[in-house]
C-alpha cells in the first residue's frame, strides 16, 4: 500500500511498483551498457584532447572579448566611480543638497592617482547619478500616471531624452574645453559623474 503522505512515486529503484523493471534498455532491445566501456571512454586520450582543445578555446574567447570590450568601456575605471559605501552615500548626499557648510573642495590623491570615492567625499561617482536618475524616470512615470497618461513609451521616451540631454551636455563641455585649450585632468566619465548629481534635486 502507498504511502498517503507521498506526493509521487518512487520510480528510483527498479523493482517499485513492478514497472520500472520492464523499462530498461535491454527490454528495448538495445544492450546494457556495461560499467567498463563508461570508465572507457572517459579515459579515452580523443576524448581528453578534445576536451583540453575545447577549454582552451573558451579560454581564448574570453581572452579576446575581455581585451575587446576593455578598450571601448573601461571596466576596471568604471569600478572606481562605483567604490563606494553607505557613510560615502550619506556624505555625498550632504554636500549635494547643503554645499555651502562644506569647506574643502580639493580631490584627495594617493601616488598620482585619486583616491576611491568611499574614502574622499569630494571624487566623483557614479552610483549615486546612476540611482538618481533612475528615480527620475520613474517619479516621471509616477506623475504620468497620476494624470492618467502612463505608458511604457513615455516612459522609455523619457529615459532616452535624458540621457540625450546629457550626452548633449557633456560635449558641449568637452567641446568649450577644446577651444579655450584648458589643460585638465577630467575624464568624459568624471564630467558624466557631475553632470549626473543634477538628477539628486
Amino acid at each position: 500500500m502507498a504511502d498517503p503522505h507521498q506526493l509521487f512515486d518512487d520510480t528510483s529503484s527498479a523493482q517499485s511498483r513492478g514497472y520500472g523493471a520492464q523499462r530498461g534498455p535491454s527490454s528495448l532491445g538495445y544492450p546494457a551498457p556495461s560499467p567498463s566501456s563508461q570508465a572507457a571512454f572517459l579515459d579515452d586520450p580523443v576524448s581528453n584532447m578534445a576536451m583540453a582543445y575545447g577549454s582552451s578555446l573558451a579560454a581564448q574567447g574570453k581572452e579576446l572579448v575581455d581585451k575587446n570590450i576593455d578598450r571601448f568601456i573601461p571596466i576596471t575605471k568604471l569600478k572606481y566611480y562605483f567604490a563606494v559605501d553607505t557613510l560615502y552615500v550619506g556624505k555625498k548626499l550632504g554636500l549635494l543638497f547643503f554645499p555651502y557648510l562644506h569647506q574643502d573642495w580639493e580631490v584627495q590623491y594617493q601616488q598620482d592617482t585619486p583616491v576611491a570615492p568611499r574614502f574622499d567625499v569630494n571624487a566623483p561617482d557614479l552610483y549615486i547619478p546612476a540611482m538618481a536618475f533612475i528615480t527620475y524616470v520613474l517619479v516621471a512615470g509616477l506623475a504620468l500616471g497620476t494624470q492618467d497618461r502612463f505608458s511604457p513609451d513615455l516612459l522609455g521616451l523619457q529615459a532616452s531624452s535624458a540621457l540625450a540631454w546629457l550626452t548633449l551636455e557633456v560635449l558641449a563641455i568637452l567641446l568649450s574645453l577644446y577651444l579655450v585649450t584648458v589643460n585638465t585632468d577630467l575624464t568624459t566619465i568624471d564630467l558624466v559623474a557631475f553632470l549626473g548629481y543634477k538628477y539628486v534635486g
